[in-house]
């Protein structure tokens, strides 16, 4: 297949280098990283699968359609998502080709992960969790008082180990009504015993992510451990529920079922609880280079689970102006069930 890709992972996965001004072709037997002089040094010295070539700075696309030119072919995939119009027409002006839009089509090639990859996400999915206990140290002696504004403050700090790791995603910090806003913003709200909190974050570990939530009940024993006890029945039922969801959807991965049968197993345990219709987003997403990639573990997702396909477990109910609950978990798929990485 003949291909050009713009986006920074794509561009990573098929030659190991990326950079914020390229483009990767594909044509037949030959592939070109094209670039301007800012990267061509660090990609030549890096790139072993494709010939780089610098283009012009203003418009690296002026090489890519001579390259399409002079190669003879016939038609071209592309990834609509990665392009804007004016980009898109650009590209194709004076070229008698056929376009053909493959939606994702990169990330299908990396649905299925190698050993290798599969080693690197479980060191992003460690690095992860021992952010999430140190952070929960620091809530524990220090977190009274402090608002959720400060405590994300804190929470990258803690995430990124001094410079070390890069973010998978903006750290999710909520307290108490907060939570019920599944991607919640920091606020100025402050941090008081007994309060309910949730944390969703994760990390980058040689360009792969993790992905972690845990929510919690701060109180003199605070910690991100899944087995909490809250001192209100309301709260206790919906965090026992999402956690008999979590555990009942793990249950359900195995080779050769449907990602919805993965998203049922979660919904059914909440909707016999009475709580379905806060139950408001997808059970889980894919994780690798990009922090939300293949496959899709929704209500009608048909993909068939593969082995070491990498993806989240992330029930949740979220109770307007009350109080959220999500708890998950980022998994490999294998032929004996879920493996768990943190």
């Amino acid at each position: 297949m003949n291909y050009i890709l713009q986006d920074e992972n794509a561009l990573y996965f098929e030659c190991g280098f990326s950079c914020d001004h390229a483009v990767f072709l594909k044509l037949g037997s030959e592939a070109f990283f094209i670039t301007d002089a800012r990267y061509t040094t660090e990609a030549s010295e890096i790139i072993k699968n494709a010939t780089v070539l610098e283009g012009d700075r203003r418009d690296l696309l002026k090489t890519a359609r001579l390259l399409i030119r002079k190669s003879g072919i016939t038609s071209l995939a592309y990834n609509p998502s990665e392009w804007n119009v004016e980009a898109y027409a650009r590209l194709s002006e004076k070229l008698s080709i056929n376009f053909q839009k493959k939606l994702n089509f990169s990330q299908q090639k990396r649905i299925i992960k190698s050993e290798r990859e599969l080693e690197i996400l479980k060191c992003a999915a460690s690095f992860g969790q021992e952010a999430f206990t140190r952070f929960g140290e620091f809530l524990k002696n220090h977190g009274e008082g402090i608002d959720e504004k400060r405590a994300f403050f804190e929470a990258e700090a803690i995430l990124k180990r001094h410079g070390e790791l890069g973010l998978s995603f903006e750290p999710i910090i909520a307290l108490g009504a907060n939570a019920a806003k599944p991607h919640a913003l920091p606020t100025c709200k402050t941090l008081q015993k007994d309060e309910l909190v949730l944390l969703d974050a994760g990390v980058k570990y040689e360009r792969y992510c993790s992905d972690r939530t845990r929510t919690s009940f701060f109180d003199g024993a605070f910690n991100f451990e899944k087995e909490q006890h809250f001192k209100e029945t309301l709260k206790q039922k919906v965090y026992d529920t999402v956690l008999l969801a979590q555990e009942a959807a793990l249950k359900a991965v195995k080779i050769g079922v449907k990602a919805k049968q993965i998203d049922k197993a979660a919904r059914d345990v909440i909707e016999k609880a009475g709580f379905g219709q806060y139950f408001i987003h997808s059970t889980g997403h894919g994780v690798g280079l990009d922090i939300h990639e293949l496959p899709v573990i929704s209500a009608r997702s048909e993909t068939i689970i593969e082995e070491n396909m990498v993806f989240t477990i992330e029930p949740g109910i979220y109770l307007p102006e009350q109080f959220g609950v999500r708890i998950e978990d980022t998994i490999i798929a294998r032929y004996d069930g879920a493996e768990v990485m943190g």
